[in-house]
């Protein structure tokens, strides 16, 4: 019965997250139009998060689509369908409910017809880093 299952026996989000980005290579972009001057921050930045805000991020509602999405076909070329830690490889200050805290701005959750792409790790999983 589900309602025997403790929480504490739940999936971390946020090390499920981290694991999934910690598994990507730091020497090899997973995408194409993103050259590994970019990837790494972005990289380092994205498990910074995990390790810092990710459980509160989860505990808000933040998703995996929402922080880590790439275009399912073009990668982050097409930035509209990215996640807000996909964009700039800053490190994020602070996590709140529909925003995402960083040094020199904020990058919000939603957006009025936002259409998510897939987790970095899929993509690189299918195979699209040469695509």
């Amino acid at each position: 019965m589900v309602s025997d299952f403790a929480p504490t026996m739940l999936p971390d989000a946020a090390a499920l997250w981290r694991s999934a980005i910690a598994d990507l290579s730091p020497d090899a972009s997973p995408c194409r139009h993103l050259v590994l001057a970019r990837w790494a921050p972005i990289r380092e930045a994205a498990i910074d998060f995990c390790d810092r805000l990710g459980p509160e991020a989860h505990a808000l509602g933040w998703t995996a689509p929402e922080l880590f999405a790439v275009h399912p076909e073009h990668g982050t070329l097409r930035v509209d369908y990215c996640g807000v830690l996909m964009v700039t490889g800053d490190r994020a200050q602070a996590v709140e409910p529909g925003r995402l805290v960083f040094a020199r701005g904020s990058a919000y959750r939603t957006r009025p017809g936002q259409v998510w792409g897939v987790p970095v790790w899929e993509f690189a999983a299918r195979g699209h880093a040469s695509a």
